[in-house]
């Protein structure tokens, strides 16, 4: 009876191995071919979305770019803490090139120690987003600019006082002539060398830019069904999709903590139109393995158990009761989301995928001196 029970359990784990290797071996065959041939995503009625899209090659002018007065001078801005009111804290405090731009804390710290409330978005990339910040309220690297070097909690610099503090220094005035043609300078001039120099900040090419080229050995057979899934069953690409698997847009995924400890209204605190209540922008998917923790507010470091959350249909705050439906306030999570019934499998492969679009870091040397 045992050798019987034995036979059987080796018969079914042949014929579930056999299965499951036909299965990997078919979505192989159906992705290795250009993407304009691949199955169409699931996409929601409306949704505007755009197909994938391989970053470029490495630019071999790279290096030469960087020598260009505006970025140079940019550089040495973004690592200097001559910008900050105690002269202790530099945009690279919270975007660490060591750390894929981002800081790796659940939320930043500032000025005299104090905790910002969001979580410190990368970097990389930064050229190509429509708005900045998690609730979009900057349009422009420029007008970003200022936003972490006025704020009492990050850098904490009286805009005032910035201008003649680096004035004073020789090295900065014949920078700025340099980069702007003369010494004298002005905070515009500030914020579009700071901003020169984050739009170089890209990603280096990953294993899923190398497959989406036509090298169709880049990627495991668990990441092509992790990918597979990306575009169907767990329905991702309604939100990340494209060159940077971001639709540009906000989105409330349930989060929003509404009259409770973490409250977060969001994209709300900039149009106070109650629909944009618990809305976030979408973040880029690229190089998302270096950027944990994730979400806006940073809580989460776990990309299965992260995972897991999207798998429930992220609808546990949804209104309830009367008076939660009443409150025009009270947060309703996007229909987008839904829940997805997705085993453990799948989860570990769509897990997989993810570091498939995540590229080894380029951990930027710091300026070796800075003016003074």
């Amino acid at each position: 009876m045992k050798k019987l029970l034995s036979f059987a359990f080796l018969l079914i784990f042949v014929i579930c191995s056999a299965f499951l290797h036909d299965k990997q071996d078919s979505l192989r065959a159906l992705y290795s071919r250009p993407i304009s041939e691949w199955p169409k995503p699931t996409i929601d009625s409306g949704v505007v979305w755009s197909e994938f899209k391989s970053l470029p090659k490495i630019d071999t002018s790279y290096f030469s770019l960087m020598e260009r007065p505006d970025i140079k001078l940019g550089k040495l801005l973004f690592f200097d803490p001559l910008l900050s009111g105690s002269n202790q804290i530099s945009c690279s405090s919270c975007h660490n090139p060591q750390t894929s731009w981002g800081d790796h804390l659940t939320v930043p710290v500032g000025h005299d120690h104090q905790i910002g409330t969001r979580n410190t978005i990368s970097l990389l990339n930064v050229h190509a987003r429509k708005s900045l910040f998690w609730d979009g309220r900057a349009k422009t690297l420029e007008e970003q600019a200022l936003f972490p070097i006025e704020a009492h909690h990050e850098m904490a610099m009286e805009l005032t006082k910035l201008i003649p503090k680096l004035k004073a220094i020789p090295g900065y005035r014949k920078l700025f002539e340099e980069a702007f043609g003369e010494e004298d300078f002005s905070m515009p001039e500030v914020m579009k060398a700071l901003a020169a120099f984050q739009r170089t900040l890209r990603s280096r090419r990953s294993p899923f830019d190398e497959f989406l080229d036509g090298k169709y050995t880049a990627m495991t057979d668990q990441e092509i069904q992790g990918m597979h899934l990306f575009r169907t069953k767990a329905r991702c690409m309604n939100c990340h999709n494209g060159e940077f698997l971001t639709d540009e847009d906000f989105h409330n995924i349930g989060l929003t903590y509404y009259k409770r400890k973490y409250e977060d209204l969001g994209r709300y605190e900039v149009t106070k139109n109650p629909a944009d209540v618990g809305k976030f922008r979408t973040p880029s998917l690229r190089d998302v393995m270096n950027t944990a923790p994730w979400m806006h507010n940073g809580l989460f470091e776990d990309i299965i158990g992260l995972l897991n959350l999207y798998n429930s249909g992220m609808i546990m705050n949804n209104p309830k009761t009367a008076e939660q439906h009443a409150d025009p306030m009270f947060p309703r999570t996007d229909p987008l989301l839904k829940k997805l019934d997705l085993t453990k499998e799948e989860i570990q492969a769509i897990a997989a995928f993810l570091k498939a679009t995540t590229a080894t870091k380029y951990r930027m040397n710091r300026p070796e001196s800075l003016p003074r």
